[in-house]
């Protein structure tokens, strides 16, 4: 075999399908664009959804990629096995419709074996394949020659996620030797496909050949496609002949780093060590390059997955002797190792390194809070007699402080205690529903529409210049039951020759307008325009007079929606380049609405955007409208445009022809949607909403023109109703007034509250008088008539001052609702009596609950009739102690 570093083996992975006719698909971001079931890109064939099911048709049906992926959902294994990572590439081959079983096969085999490759030796190969599949067996015995006894049939062999494309699958391992086994000889796992070290996955094949329909039914797919995922650590693994993924030169240099950084450990001395140095590793991979792509730490969704890797990192280095932050020093490694492919890293190393270490210390003070909660939660359960830490108490420790339960479990031992295990598994599995809820339940994968992937009638959009056609000829009728020559009336889908209608795209919204025979008399109306699998415009209408496939027609788009449209698709490139001056060059493109009346941008950012940011942005944009800057457009290609340094759109997918927008000397897009012709028909941008969408996402809202106009208008006339009820003339005096009345009702608050002091002094003259004896204990137990539980708490200090009682009960009731306050003088505290629980045992006379300290507690409740009831519960209740 060959000796490849990783970067050569992914490199000579795409330039062999390359060879083969495949064009290379770029790694796409980690954020799933227009996907709800994923939070994560998790596999090669997750960014070619559309090109599988049908709604797109790719310009070239073979595709190659090495696609970055995050999988979490075996976090608890990193480290401890020799596969198992959260961050990996896959290398994979698509077909799309073309080639199937018969080169797929052998192709494989060709990159695996031939001394032209990677030379791996045919006699440690052995494959899988689905027993029914009984021409992939055929094929893997009779075309490539390998031996039957090598060919293993495992019923589990079959792709399938619900509706969809599905198929049979053969996966090819590669036997690293006896010294491998991690089984006893005999144990039925023991074999390619089992669970064991020995036989090392390298390659699955997918043949997608089936459609899985709604009611469960499988049937032939119109178009079969290949599917295959090849894990390049695996097979770098191989190839460099390590134990484990941890030892190859994607992840040693990282490990050594972290050596240096240690308290003095070693990797390979061990095995616990080596736990956590592999786990660092791991991670420092997976958050540079999630950071990379646009997320950041946050208690939800992505986010949250992101804080609780760079938790798991820390915690982990603290196993190592790490004290101080260190994760963030790891990413130049990350990033020099990646360097090759992903040059990316290295350009955005500054701001991933600022937005880990920032989360390190957050995390360190969190720990810390985390600690003290933990031990407070010992020493009360010790105090009860308790010996076990309630699975809730577990839980929180791990999904608010970071705490793994394993340290919680360590704590808990050192301490003589146990944890509920089961109660924190239930809250666990809450968790995973409520992750699984917010995804909803939208399908992987749409079934493939035979009917609009055979239409390969060209089609061509002539809307940049014209608004109107009056030669269209009619190539297509498209209704739910099919094609059709003729339609008198209700709704279809309509393909033309030429069309001047825009189909929705990169955020922008579709053409609307009228379809007219020559005289001008109106036959359908169009609502909607989007792109069919073969990439021309289909046009939803509803026929008001009979359309005749092959006649002409004159389309008209409306002009007014258009033109609105157009100018706030040049407010969105304007608004992308001000925020990137403003907020730094981390700041992308996460999505984009662009409809007449508004424009909607969503764009990353770690932490808020300040007022002060907002209007500096907002006047950057208005400054290129009043500047009135050319608009121009022209197709070029694409290399030629990243020489002109032309920005990607977020999300987008190029051809080798790309069209390139320019906004005077402002800014540069690579953009397929329509414009101006000058800066200047914007008239006025203004942005009337900014507020935080996600993890590390911001939503920004903006109007233009007309919209802006009456928006400030709206403003406006707020403003004068304002100074109206003020009784002010001049619009500008109204924040200095309103800082005065401010001010005046500070003031008279503050009087308000010293008389409630007063009010409150003068009932506390005669309660302190009223003290009983109950039990072995001194107790004032009184109603009175204060404001609410302020005027309480401040009773209870006068009290604490005085030493009138060994303990306070006091209730009052405000309107419908009754205020109790417990308190307990330190001695009584010191013998045991505690206000929280008795609080809790008078609480339910007023219908209420509460609790709070051993020695001050209060409660609410819903029946203030309650509280003579409530004062006799306490009585009773502390004779009882």
């Amino acid at each position: 075999m060959k000796q490849l570093s990783s970067a050569q083996i992914r490199q000579m992975f795409l330039d062999f399908f390359k060879s083969k006719g495949h064009d290379v698909e770029p790694s796409a971001s980690l954020i799933p664009v227009d996907d709800p079931t994923l939070l994560w890109i998790n596999s090669g064939v997750a960014t070619l959804k559309k090109y599988f099911d049908g709604t797109v048709i790719p310009k070239n049906p073979r595709i190659t990629n090495a696609q970055k992926s995050i999988r979490t959902n075996d976090i608890e294994n990193v480290g401890k096995t020799a596969r198992h990572l959260t961050f990996f590439e896959m290398l994979g081959n698509f077909s799309v419709g073309d080639y199937f079983k018969e080169q797929a096969i052998p192709w494989a085999w060709e990159f695996l074996t031939s001394p032209d490759w990677l030379a791996m030796d045919p006699a440690k190969l052995y494959v899988t394949v689905y027993p029914k599949d009984t021409e992939a067996k055929r094929i893997w015995h009779e075309v490539v020659g390998l031996p039957e006894d090598h060919i293993v049939p495992v019923d589990d062999n079959f792709w399938d996620i619900g509706e969809g494309p599905s198929g049979p699958d053969s996966e090819i391992f590669y036997d690293r030797g006896q010294s491998f086994n991690n089984v006893a000889e005999g144990n039925p796992e023991n074999y390619p496909g089992g669970e064991n070290e020995r036989y090392l996955e390298v390659w699955n094949i997918v043949f997608s050949e089936l459609n899985h329909l709604p009611d469960g039914r499988f049937v032939e797919q119109p178009h079969k496609n290949i599917d295959t995922g090849m894990g390049l650590e695996r097979l770098v693994a191989i190839v460099q002949n390590t134990k484990t993924n941890f030892e190859t030169d994607l992840f040693m240099p990282i490990i050594r780093h972290t050596e240096e950084l240690s308290a003095g450990r070693k990797y390979g001395a061990s095995a616990k060590d080596d736990v956590a140095f592999k786990i660092i590793a791991d991670h420092a991979r997976t958050v540079t390059f999630a950071i990379g792509d646009g997320a950041l730490p946050s208690n939800e969704g992505r986010g949250y997955v992101l804080r609780r890797l760079i938790r798991r990192a820390v915690l982990n280095g603290q196993k190592l002797g790490i004290e101080h932050d260190f994760l963030y020093e790891l990413v130049p490694v990350v990033a020099d190792i990646m360097h090759s492919y992903y040059p990316e890293i290295a350009k955005n190393q500054a701001f991933i390194q600022k937005v880990i270490r920032g989360e390190e210390a957050r995390f360190r003070e969190t720990l810390a809070g985390g600690v003290t909660l933990l031990n407070q939660t010992i020493a009360d359960l010790q105090a009860n007699g308790e010996t076990e830490i309630p699975g809730a108490t577990a839980f929180k420790l791990f999904d608010t402080f970071g705490f793994p339960v394993e340290m919680t479990q360590e704590y808990a031992n050192d301490n003589g205690m146990s944890v509920d295990m089961t109660g924190y598994e239930a809250e666990m599995t809450k968790q995973r529903e409520r992750a699984r809820a917010a995804r909803g339940d939208e399908q992987s994968m749409g079934s493939q529409n035979k009917l609009l992937m055979d239409i390969k009638t060209p089609s061509q959009f002539v809307g940049y210049d014209d608004l109107d056609v009056k030669d269209a000829k009619l190539l297509d009728i498209i209704t739910p039951a099919g094609t059709v020559a003729k339609l008198d009336h209700g709704t279809a889908q309509l393909l033309f020759d030429r069309t001047p209608f825009y189909a929705e795209m990169g955020g922008q919204v579709a053409d609307h307008g009228e379809i007219r025979q020559a005289d001008g008399t109106v036959v359908a109306t169009v609502s909607d325009v989007q792109h069919a699998p073969n990439g021309q415009n289909l046009h939803t209408v509803t026929i008001q007079a009979p359309l005749a496939v092959n006649a002409t027609y004159w389309l008209s788009v409306e002009p007014i929606r258009r033109k609105k449209v157009s100018q706030n698709h040049t407010a969105t490139h304007l608004l992308d380049s001000a925020l990137r001056q403003v907020l730094g060059e981390h700041t992308h493109q996460a999505g984009s609405l662009v409809e007449p009346d508004y424009l909607r941008f969503d764009f990353t950012n770690f932490g808020q955007v300040t007022p002060e940011e907002l209007r500096q942005v907002e006047q950057i944009v208005n400054e290129q409208i009043w500047r009135a800057l050319p608009i121009t457009w022209r197709e070029m290609p694409i290399d030629e445009a990243k020489k002109l340094g032309a920005i990607a759109m977020f999300g987008d997918k190029y051809g080798d022809i790309v069209r390139v927008v320019t906004i005077g000397d402002f800014n540069q897009e690579f953009d397929g949607g329509t414009h101006p012709h000058n800066t200047s028909a914007l008239g006025l941008f203004k942005i009337t909403s900014e507020t935080g969408i996600g993890a590390g996402v911001r939503r920004v809202e903006a109007v233009t023109s007309k919209e802006a106009y009456e928006y400030l208008t709206k403003q406006e006339d707020t403003l004068s109703a304002t100074a109206h009820t003020l009784k002010l003339d001049q619009l500008d005096a109204v924040p200095h007034k309103v800082a005065q009345l401010q001010a005046d009702l500070k003031a008279a608050q503050k009087t308000v509250e010293g008389l409630q002091a007063k009010l409150a002094s003068q009932a506390a003259s005669g309660i302190f008088d009223q003290v009983e004896t109950a039990g072995q204990y001194s107790l004032i137990a009184q109603a009175v008539s204060v404001a609410g539980m302020n005027e309480l708490r401040q009773l209870a200090d006068q009290w604490h001052d005085k030493g009138s009682s060994d303990i306070l009960v006091l209730a009052t009731a405000v309107g419908d609702k009754a205020n109790l306050l417990v308190a307990v003088a330190p001695a009584a505290v010191k013998a045991g009596v505690k206000a929280g629980d008795l609080i809790k045992a008078i609480a339910p006379q007023v219908g209420g609950g509460g609790g709070g300290r051993p020695d001050m507690a209060q409660a609410g409740g819903k029946n203030p009739a309650g509280i003579p009831a409530a004062l006799a519960a306490a009585k009773e209740t502390v004779a009882g102690l």
